[in-house]
Protein backbone atom coordinates (compact mmCIF):
# COMPACT_ATOMS: atom_id res chain seq x y z
CA UNK A 1 0.00 0.00 0.00
CA UNK A 2 2.72 2.41 0.91
CA UNK A 3 3.80 1.70 -3.10
CA UNK A 4 0.39 2.92 -3.98
CA UNK A 5 -0.12 6.20 -1.67
CA UNK A 6 3.40 7.21 -2.93
CA UNK A 7 2.16 6.94 -6.61
CA UNK A 8 -1.22 9.06 -5.35
CA UNK A 9 0.99 11.81 -3.99
CA UNK A 10 3.00 11.58 -7.56
CA UNK A 11 -0.14 12.14 -9.70
CA UNK A 12 -1.77 15.09 -7.29
CA UNK A 13 2.05 16.56 -6.89
CA UNK A 14 2.05 16.56 -10.62
CA UNK A 15 -1.34 18.37 -11.09
CA UNK A 16 -0.67 21.41 -8.71
CA UNK A 17 2.88 21.62 -10.22
CA UNK A 18 0.79 21.98 -13.95
CA UNK A 19 -1.37 24.74 -12.50
CA UNK A 20 1.39 26.29 -10.93
CA UNK A 21 3.12 26.56 -14.55
CA UNK A 22 0.59 27.98 -16.37
CA UNK A 23 -0.40 30.71 -14.02
CA UNK A 24 3.18 31.45 -13.65
CA UNK A 25 4.96 30.79 -17.53
CA UNK A 26 1.90 31.24 -19.86
CA UNK A 27 2.60 34.63 -20.53
CA UNK A 28 6.10 33.61 -21.23
CA UNK A 29 4.71 30.78 -23.71
CA UNK A 30 2.89 33.15 -25.28
CA UNK A 31 5.22 34.99 -26.16
CA UNK A 32 7.06 32.31 -27.70
CA UNK A 33 4.38 30.64 -29.85
CA UNK A 34 3.79 34.44 -31.40
CA UNK A 35 7.48 34.29 -32.44
CA UNK A 36 7.78 31.02 -33.88
CA UNK A 37 4.34 30.98 -35.88
CA UNK A 38 4.90 34.82 -37.08
CA UNK A 39 8.94 34.96 -37.34
CA UNK A 40 9.64 31.69 -39.65
CA UNK A 41 7.06 33.23 -42.43
CA UNK A 42 9.02 33.66 -45.84
CA UNK A 43 7.43 37.40 -45.76
CA UNK A 44 10.27 38.25 -42.88
CA UNK A 45 9.90 39.12 -38.70
CA UNK A 46 6.72 40.33 -37.31
CA UNK A 47 8.96 40.85 -34.41
CA UNK A 48 11.87 42.14 -33.39
CA UNK A 49 12.84 40.08 -30.25
CA UNK A 50 10.80 39.20 -27.64
CA UNK A 51 10.78 42.18 -25.58
CA UNK A 52 8.95 43.53 -28.87
CA UNK A 53 6.59 41.02 -29.05
CA UNK A 54 5.44 41.15 -25.31
CA UNK A 55 5.37 44.69 -25.59
CA UNK A 56 2.99 44.79 -28.76
CA UNK A 57 0.82 42.47 -26.87
CA UNK A 58 0.27 44.53 -23.84
CA UNK A 59 -0.44 47.78 -26.31
CA UNK A 60 -3.13 45.90 -28.40
CA UNK A 61 -4.21 43.88 -26.18
CA UNK A 62 -3.68 44.28 -22.83
CA UNK A 63 -2.73 41.79 -19.88
CA UNK A 64 -5.41 39.11 -21.07
CA UNK A 65 -3.40 39.32 -24.47
CA UNK A 66 -0.81 37.15 -22.67
CA UNK A 67 -3.02 34.46 -21.31
CA UNK A 68 -5.29 33.75 -24.27
CA UNK A 69 -5.55 30.42 -24.69
CA UNK A 70 -5.09 29.51 -20.90
CA UNK A 71 -8.19 28.05 -19.99
CA UNK A 72 -7.23 24.65 -22.30
CA UNK A 73 -3.75 24.97 -20.70
CA UNK A 74 -5.36 24.81 -17.21
CA UNK A 75 -7.11 21.64 -18.34
CA UNK A 76 -4.05 20.11 -20.53
CA UNK A 77 -1.42 20.61 -18.40
CA UNK A 78 -2.94 20.05 -15.00
CA UNK A 79 -3.96 16.46 -16.37
CA UNK A 80 -0.58 15.80 -18.15
CA UNK A 81 1.40 16.59 -15.07
CA UNK A 82 -0.63 14.41 -12.85
CA UNK A 83 -0.84 11.41 -15.38
CA UNK A 84 3.47 12.39 -16.42
CA UNK A 85 4.61 12.35 -13.03
CA UNK A 86 2.70 9.57 -11.46
CA UNK A 87 3.55 7.17 -14.30
CA UNK A 88 7.21 7.93 -14.55
CA UNK A 89 7.22 7.60 -10.77
CA UNK A 90 5.38 4.22 -11.46
CA UNK A 91 7.33 3.27 -14.29
CA UNK A 92 10.48 3.95 -12.65
CA UNK A 93 9.81 1.89 -9.35
CA UNK A 94 8.98 -1.16 -11.76
CA UNK A 95 12.47 -1.07 -13.93
CA UNK A 96 14.71 -0.49 -10.94
CA UNK A 97 14.60 -3.97 -10.11
CA UNK A 98 18.09 -5.44 -8.91
CA UNK A 99 19.80 -1.10 -8.61
CA UNK A 100 18.99 -0.74 -5.05
CA UNK A 101 22.16 1.37 -4.60
CA UNK A 102 20.59 4.70 -4.57
CA UNK A 103 22.05 6.21 -7.50
CA UNK A 104 20.05 6.82 -10.50
CA UNK A 105 20.76 4.75 -13.92
CA UNK A 106 20.41 6.04 -17.57
CA UNK A 107 18.58 2.34 -18.41
CA UNK A 108 15.82 3.20 -15.48
CA UNK A 109 15.48 6.75 -15.99
CA UNK A 110 15.39 6.65 -19.90
CA UNK A 111 12.81 4.24 -21.02
CA UNK A 112 10.80 5.83 -18.01
CA UNK A 113 10.76 9.26 -18.97
CA UNK A 114 10.38 8.99 -22.47
CA UNK A 115 7.44 6.32 -22.45
CA UNK A 116 5.45 8.72 -19.72
CA UNK A 117 5.90 11.35 -22.19
CA UNK A 118 4.97 9.99 -25.29
CA UNK A 119 1.60 8.93 -23.08
CA UNK A 120 1.12 12.17 -22.50
CA UNK A 121 1.71 13.34 -26.19
CA UNK A 122 -1.48 12.05 -26.86
CA UNK A 123 -3.31 15.00 -24.24
CA UNK A 124 -1.19 17.68 -25.29
CA UNK A 125 -1.62 17.51 -28.70
CA UNK A 126 -5.33 19.07 -28.91
CA UNK A 127 -4.99 21.28 -25.96
CA UNK A 128 -1.46 22.75 -27.43
CA UNK A 129 -2.95 23.25 -30.26
CA UNK A 130 -6.25 25.23 -29.33
CA UNK A 131 -3.47 27.16 -27.19
CA UNK A 132 -1.71 28.17 -30.17
CA UNK A 133 -4.41 28.94 -31.78
CA UNK A 134 -5.56 31.17 -29.56
CA UNK A 135 -2.15 32.62 -28.60
CA UNK A 136 -1.15 33.50 -32.42
CA UNK A 137 -4.31 35.67 -33.26
CA UNK A 138 -3.99 39.19 -32.28
CA UNK A 139 -6.34 41.98 -31.94
CA UNK A 140 -6.11 42.14 -36.04
CA UNK A 141 -6.39 38.39 -37.20
CA UNK A 142 -3.95 37.31 -39.04
CA UNK A 143 -4.50 33.19 -39.21
CA UNK A 144 -8.07 32.16 -40.41
CA UNK A 145 -10.93 32.46 -38.56
CA UNK A 146 -11.44 34.03 -35.29
CA UNK A 147 -12.22 31.96 -32.08
CA UNK A 148 -13.47 33.19 -29.23
CA UNK A 149 -12.30 30.84 -27.02
CA UNK A 150 -10.44 27.55 -26.59
CA UNK A 151 -13.43 25.61 -26.73
CA UNK A 152 -14.58 27.61 -29.84
CA UNK A 153 -11.32 26.56 -31.20
CA UNK A 154 -11.90 23.09 -30.97
CA UNK A 155 -15.22 22.96 -32.19
CA UNK A 156 -14.67 25.11 -35.69
CA UNK A 157 -11.07 22.71 -36.05
CA UNK A 158 -13.59 19.85 -35.54
CA UNK A 159 -16.28 20.73 -38.23
CA UNK A 160 -13.74 21.82 -40.83
CA UNK A 161 -11.07 19.16 -40.21
CA UNK A 162 -12.91 16.28 -38.40
CA UNK A 163 -11.08 14.28 -35.49
CA UNK A 164 -7.50 14.16 -37.54
CA UNK A 165 -7.44 17.82 -37.06
CA UNK A 166 -7.17 17.98 -33.34
CA UNK A 167 -4.22 15.80 -33.29
CA UNK A 168 -2.50 18.17 -35.90
CA UNK A 169 0.83 18.14 -35.01
CA UNK A 170 0.64 14.87 -33.00
CA UNK A 171 4.18 13.49 -34.52
CA UNK A 172 6.37 16.81 -33.53
CA UNK A 173 4.82 16.72 -29.64
CA UNK A 174 5.05 13.10 -29.51
CA UNK A 175 8.92 13.64 -30.65
CA UNK A 176 9.12 16.81 -27.96
CA UNK A 177 7.84 15.22 -25.09
CA UNK A 178 9.56 11.67 -25.71
CA UNK A 179 13.05 13.06 -25.99
CA UNK A 180 12.87 16.28 -24.00
CA UNK A 181 11.59 14.62 -21.09
CA UNK A 182 14.31 11.83 -21.06
CA UNK A 183 16.98 14.97 -20.91
CA UNK A 184 14.59 16.32 -18.64
CA UNK A 185 14.95 13.43 -15.90
CA UNK A 186 18.38 12.43 -16.63
CA UNK A 187 19.53 16.01 -16.05
CA UNK A 188 17.32 16.02 -12.71
CA UNK A 189 17.97 12.77 -11.04
CA UNK A 190 22.07 13.17 -11.80
CA UNK A 191 22.42 17.03 -10.63
CA UNK A 192 20.32 16.21 -7.85
CA UNK A 193 21.70 12.91 -6.83
CA UNK A 194 25.79 14.84 -7.00
CA UNK A 195 24.30 18.05 -5.21
CA UNK A 196 23.05 15.82 -2.60
CA UNK A 197 26.56 14.17 -2.09
CA UNK A 198 28.23 16.71 -1.81
CA UNK A 199 25.69 18.28 0.54
CA UNK A 200 25.46 15.40 2.50
CA UNK A 201 29.06 15.71 3.90
CA UNK A 202 30.11 15.92 6.92
CA UNK A 203 31.96 19.44 6.25
CA UNK A 204 28.61 20.59 5.72
CA UNK A 205 26.28 21.87 8.63
CA UNK A 206 23.47 18.70 9.73
CA UNK A 207 20.72 21.23 11.13
CA UNK A 208 17.12 20.98 10.75
CA UNK A 209 17.07 24.67 9.26
CA UNK A 210 20.16 23.89 6.68
CA UNK A 211 18.70 20.81 5.74
CA UNK A 212 15.23 22.24 4.63
CA UNK A 213 17.39 24.84 2.94
CA UNK A 214 19.55 22.38 0.94
CA UNK A 215 16.38 20.46 0.05
CA UNK A 216 14.34 23.13 -1.80
CA UNK A 217 17.90 24.75 -2.89
CA UNK A 218 18.59 21.25 -4.65
CA UNK A 219 15.26 21.12 -5.60
CA UNK A 220 15.06 24.79 -7.44
CA UNK A 221 18.76 24.40 -8.95
CA UNK A 222 18.12 20.76 -10.55
CA UNK A 223 14.53 21.87 -11.75
CA UNK A 224 16.05 25.14 -13.33
CA UNK A 225 18.91 23.09 -14.94
CA UNK A 226 16.77 20.30 -16.31
CA UNK A 227 14.13 22.97 -17.67
CA UNK A 228 16.97 24.17 -19.62
CA UNK A 229 17.72 21.12 -20.47
CA UNK A 230 14.58 19.93 -22.00
CA UNK A 231 14.29 23.46 -23.70
CA UNK A 232 17.62 22.91 -25.44
CA UNK A 233 17.51 19.56 -26.63
CA UNK A 234 13.83 19.92 -27.95
CA UNK A 235 13.00 23.33 -29.30
CA UNK A 236 13.25 22.92 -33.22
CA UNK A 237 10.83 20.44 -32.62
CA UNK A 238 8.90 22.95 -30.71
CA UNK A 239 9.38 25.46 -33.58
CA UNK A 240 7.97 23.04 -36.04
CA UNK A 241 4.72 22.09 -33.93
CA UNK A 242 3.62 25.16 -33.40
CA UNK A 243 4.46 26.01 -37.16
CA UNK A 244 2.22 22.70 -37.90
CA UNK A 245 -0.28 23.29 -35.37
CA UNK A 246 -1.14 27.40 -36.56
CA UNK A 247 -0.29 27.16 -40.27
CA UNK A 248 -3.40 27.71 -41.91
CA UNK A 249 -2.30 25.68 -44.95
CA UNK A 250 -4.51 22.31 -44.84
CA UNK A 251 -1.72 20.60 -47.13
CA UNK A 252 1.14 21.34 -45.14
CA UNK A 253 3.09 18.52 -44.15
CA UNK A 254 2.65 17.01 -40.64
CA UNK A 255 6.84 15.73 -40.40
CA UNK A 256 7.98 18.01 -38.10
CA UNK A 257 11.87 17.52 -39.80
CA UNK A 258 10.78 18.31 -43.13
CA UNK A 259 9.17 21.46 -42.06
CA UNK A 260 12.44 22.22 -40.02
CA UNK A 261 14.36 21.53 -43.30
CA UNK A 262 11.61 23.81 -45.86
CA UNK A 263 11.87 26.76 -43.40
CA UNK A 264 15.21 26.29 -43.00
CA UNK A 265 15.74 25.82 -39.39
CA UNK A 266 17.44 22.75 -38.82
CA UNK A 267 20.83 24.68 -37.53
CA UNK A 268 20.38 25.27 -34.06
CA UNK A 269 21.41 28.72 -34.11
CA UNK A 270 19.11 29.81 -36.85
CA UNK A 271 15.97 28.07 -34.45
CA UNK A 272 17.53 30.40 -31.26
CA UNK A 273 18.29 33.81 -32.93
CA UNK A 274 14.60 34.73 -33.88
CA UNK A 275 13.99 34.09 -29.90
CA UNK A 276 16.14 37.11 -28.56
Amino acid sequence: MAGAGDAAKEYVAGSVAGIAQVVVGHPFDTVKVKLQAHNTTAYGKVYKNAFHCTSRILLEEGIRGLYKGASSSFIGIAVESSLFFGTYSQAKQLLQGNYEDGRPHLQVIIPSAASSGALISCILTPTELTKCRMQVQGKDVMHGARYSSPLDCAVKTLESDGLRGLFRGGLATLFREAIGNAVFFCTYEYSRYWMHKYLDSPRFSSSSHFILAKDIGIGVMSGGISGMAFWTSTLPLDVAKTIIQTDPDPHLSRNPFRILSMRQLLPGSTVLRFLV
